[in-house]
């Protein structure tokens, strides 16, 4: 595959697909941060009922920051913040947020700040193509779990000058960001036996798809293994223009046949458009797309998202407060599973997370951030990380108290 590529351009042998693979390597040097935000959204005078994806949509005012506006297939609002410095990213996104609560809590709504549905069953609302693809390879009862009841902080960040330097970085440190920000204990309002349920959700479904890409000294090759070796999702029934409505017909592949077979196989060669489609069905922790995408962070209150945020932005983009944090946290590389059940209860994972913070509230002045910030991240760090409980831990107290105070805790957007 060489020269300018086109959509109809051949996918012959894995030599083609590392060649896509490290271009989604070659992006910005720079150093800016894009943030989107799922939410949950309840009904607050009936927090255990479903809330139609139309209600939330038409209680929407105009956001000042021009954050873009798009559902999950479960009816979770999703905020796409515009990319930036690091403070010029959370306020324009932070305004937005504000903006949307108060018009949700006019209308008898609110944000709920939790990684997992925890009252809720899964239920679909969005009926689109690729969901229904999705819906049928992932099935049930995690598939639709993932698709309709999670909710994450997703942190876009710009590969800079030294790609694979992030790339290891936001691996690394993954399990200790995962345990410091865990917060989906709950589902149908019992404990789920993982401070983040949300992470394990991840983990039940098609590990080809949903694991960590492994460690490697060239990301690009790496990167370029993990899509030959995932199963296929869905294959083009056509190559025509579809069904006459833009939208091109798939077909899911359920026989456990991946790309590698694909090519293998004696049929027509798949195109760039074939396998752009089967990198966006990927889901590993840390994704390239001409940037990292980092995906493994729990939904937080919606006031204290930036925390989550900027902790993420310094750790990574930040070469002396990386150095610092993975002085501690290296050892602890891996271990997703265990960050995942047990959160900041770990050991290990507490005094790394400690380390983390450390380095994060030293590096942020660094990096632009105002005095408000920072005190905000040295306020979680003190109410979690110290204590060594996640968010998460508040939501266990909360289910397993007195008086069901739950659904009042979600209706007030954690006001009690």
């Amino acid at each position: 595959m060489t020269g300018l590529a086109t959509e109809d351009t051949l996918i012959r042998n894995a030599s083609d697909v590392e060649t896509f693979a490290r271009r989604c390597f070659l992006g910005s040097p720079g150093d800016q941060v894009g943030i989107e935000l799922e939410f949950l959204v309840f009904d607050r005078t009936a927090p255990a009922r479903q809330v139609p994806m139309a209600r939330i949509a038409g209680a929407l005012p105009p956001l000042p920051g021009g954050s873009l506006v798009t559902f999950e297939p479960g009816g979770q609002l999703e905020l796409s913040g515009p990319p930036g410095s690091l403070p010029g990213a959370i306020a324009l996104l932070a305004a937005d947020v504000n903006a949307v609560r108060r018009a949700l809590r006019d209308a008898g709504l609110a944000l709920g700040g939790v990684g997992l549905d925890p009252l809720r069953p899964a239920r679909r609302q969005l009926r689109l193509p690729r969901y229904e693809v999705m819906a049928r390879f992932l099935g049930t009862p995690y598939g639709s779990l993932m698709m309709c009841s999670t909710a994450s902080i997703q942190v876009n960040l710009d590969l800079g000058d030294r790609p694979a330097a992030r790339w290891e970085r936001a691996h690394l440190l993954g399990p200790v960001l995962v345990a410091a920000f865990a917060n989906s204990p709950l589902s149908e309002g019992r404990p789920c036996g993982w401070m983040s349920g949300r992470q394990a959700v991840w983990e039940r479904l098609d590990r080809t798809r949903t694991a960590a890409v492994p460690a490697s000294g060239d990301p690009g090759a790496a990167w370029a293994e993990y899509l030959l070796d995932a199963r296929l999702m869905a294959v083009r029934e056509s190559t025509g223009n579809g069904d006459g409505n833009g939208v091109e017909p798939y077909r899911p592949v359920l026989d456990g046949s991946t790309f590698r077979d694909r090519l293998a196989s004696s049929g027509h060669p798949p195109t760039l458009a074939d396998l752009t489609y089967h990198a966006t069905t990927l889901f590993p922790p840390v994704r390239p797309r001409g940037w990292l995408e980092i995906r493994y962070l729990d939904a937080q209150h919606p006031a204290s998202w930036p925390v989550c945020a900027a902790v993420t932005h310094a750790l990574v983009m930040d070469d002396r407060a990386a150095d610092a944090a993975l002085a501690e946290a290296g050892p602890c590389a891996g271990m997703w599973s265990a960050a995942a059940r047990h959160g900041l209860s770990e050991p290990r994972l507490r005094r790394a997370a400690g380390a983390c913070f450390r380095a994060a509230l030293s590096a942020l002045p660094r990096l632009g951030a105002g005095p408000a910030l920072v005190c905000e991240v040295a306020a979680f760090a003190d109410r979690h990380v110290t204590p060594g409980r996640a968010p998460a831990a508040d939501l266990l107290d909360l289910a397993r108290g007195p008086g069901g105070r739950l659904p009042d805790w979600l209706a007030e957007e954690g006001r009690i």
